[in-house]
């Protein structure tokens, strides 16, 4: 059974650490699929040729069952399950990362490695957009200008976005509700209204906020 909201990675980023003069170079991106996931390790380490190594790990799936990793000439252990770890623990779906390593002279140890690796990826992170996505349904509500304030009250108070609202000579409001809340939010309209508000539904969709605003998938 699918878990929803899903956290997903939307847009890649870079992030950069040093640690004992070897400098970590962390980028991340979008991947549906192992062959995106494979293309983008092949341009990362075709930017990065001359890098001692291009460890990568990926994950992709709603359930995350698509998992690589790579230590690309580090010891065993040491970068590509760490970086992995990180995308698990953060519980982040479709991503892929790299880290290009440009060897400093001095050994960091296993350790070491491990935590300069997942340190990077967290770097990363930071520079990159993850969002939330969640199933659910347009609910399109018809009703009088008296009303509107109350269903945007309703809304409101159970943190559903609205998409638009038209005004003729009645109000449509437009938004996309959760599907575990899609009923509670139909009784409270109709009992909010007395059943003068007009519902519909439309077809299961995967959305989020984003910068405040709704996206559709």
């Amino acid at each position: 059974m699918e878990r929803w909201p899903v956290k997903v990675l939307y847009q890649g980023g870079s992030g950069e650490i040093v640690e004992k003069k070897s400098r970590f170079i962390a980028t991340l991106e979008c991947i549906e699929t192992e062959e995106e996931a494979f293309g983008f390790v092949s341009r990362m380490k075709k930017q990065y040729w001359d890098a001692r190594h291009n460890c990568y790990a990926f994950v992709a799936g709603k359930d995350q069952s698509l998992q690589r990793f790579s230590d690309d000439g580090e010891p065993g252990g040491t970068a590509g399950r760490p970086m992995l770890e990180i995308l698990l623990k953060e519980e982040i779906h479709n991503a892929a990362v790299v880290v290009t390593r440009y060897f400093g002279g001095v050994l960091l140890g296993t350790g070491g490695l491990v935590r300069a690796y997942q340190k990077a990826v967290q770097e990363g992170l930071k520079n990159s957009i993850v969002i939330e996505k969640s199933q659910g349904r347009k609910l399109w509500v018809e009703t009088d200008y008296t009303l509107v304030g109350k269903i945007q009250y309703i809304l409101a108070q159970r943190q559903i976005h609205t998409i638009d609202t038209s005004y003729t000579d009645k109000v449509v409001v437009e938004t996309i509700v959760p599907v575990d809340q899609l009923e509670s939010i139909r009784t409270a309209i109709t009992e909010g209204t007395s059943g003068s508000a007009g519902l519909e539904t439309g077809d299961l969709q995967e959305f989020a906020l984003i910068d405040g605003k709704i996206k559709i998938f």
